[in-house]
């Protein structure tokens, strides 16, 4: 039997002005997605991020080749949007065909379109949704309005009441950048966690984009500069870059993987050739 999995974090991603057809507001899903965000906003705390970070990070969970792990993808399906029904691989596809028809000229993007959503597969695993799916934010110092349901949601997250984690600057110095930020636990820090520790040699940018991609709050909502350094101002031009095809090449005519698989299995075995540890 094929396990389906959710990811219920994109219905209140931002959309074009001319968009017509979402609904934020009393869209069918809301309930299930409020709930997620709710069980997200409360257990992420920093020791939560710290064990996540200790159970992953060592990457000792399987090994395969990145298409094999891309083909996981397969089983998941994000049926939080309400305007298509397909699963995550075919989105992972759309997004790099957006990238290749704009950036021809630079394969890594197009390889981080490919491989932008990969560390879902934390969610076939047994993760929860809400420690794999949805925004990201900083933990260990003051949640920012700008995160989604910041109004309702943190309340019971035990965080919000550390005489230290609950100041703006929290366990960080001032402008000390956000690769020093812990970020609550979702498949950006594992699949980038992945690629290093394989000594995959995707370009900073690209590791940038896959490390930040969902961190919403800071590249759409303009919130945690306080914790920004030039480096994080810098790449921030590549984090809205990708963002643009993240969001917007979902349609219903789906890609035929197996003509574009050969493309991007040759920029797999240029930038993360073999078997990688997971």
């Amino acid at each position: 039997m094929k396990i389906i999995q959710l990811d219920p974090s994109l219905t209140y991603r931002p959309e074009p002005e001319n968009h017509q057809y979402r609904n934020y507001k009393d869209c069918p899903l809301l309930d299930r997605v409020k709930n997620t965000y709710t069980l997200m906003h409360t257990y992420q705390t920093v020791p939560f991020v710290k064990e996540k970070h200790a159970q992953w990070g060592s990457c000792t969970h399987r090994k395969m080749s990145v298409m094999e792990a891309l083909n996981l993808l397969d089983n998941l399906v994000d049926e939080s949007d309400p305007d298509v029904d397909f699963p995550n691989s075919f989105h992972a596809y759309q997004t790099a065909e957006g990238i290749r028809r704009i950036h021809p000229d630079k394969d890594w993007f197009q390889l981080v379109g490919l491989l932008h959503d990969i560390g879902k597969m934390m969610a076939l695993d047994n993760e929860p949704q809400w420690s794999v799916v949805g925004d990201t934010f900083p933990v260990g110092c003051k949640f920012q309005q700008s995160i989604v349901f910041s109004d309702t949601t943190f309340q019971d997250n035990p965080d919000t009441k550390h005489p230290i984690y609950s100041t703006k600057y929290g366990i960080y110095k001032p402008n000390c950048g956000l690769e020093n930020v812990l970020m609550s636990w979702g498949h950006d820090e594992y699949l980038y966690k992945v690629l290093t520790f394989n000594k995959c040699s995707i370009p900073e940018e690209g590791l940038y984009m896959i490390r930040f991609h969902s961190f919403y709050p800071w590249h759409t909502g303009g919130d945690y500069q306080h914790l920004c350094n030039d480096k994080d101002h810098r790449m921030l031009h590549w984090v809205k870059e990708f963002n643009k095809f993240d969001l917007y090449t979902k349609t219903e005519d789906l890609p035929d993987v197996e003509l574009l698989r050969p493309y991007y299995q040759e920029l797999i075995d240029k930038y993360c050739p073999g078997v990688l540890s997971w």
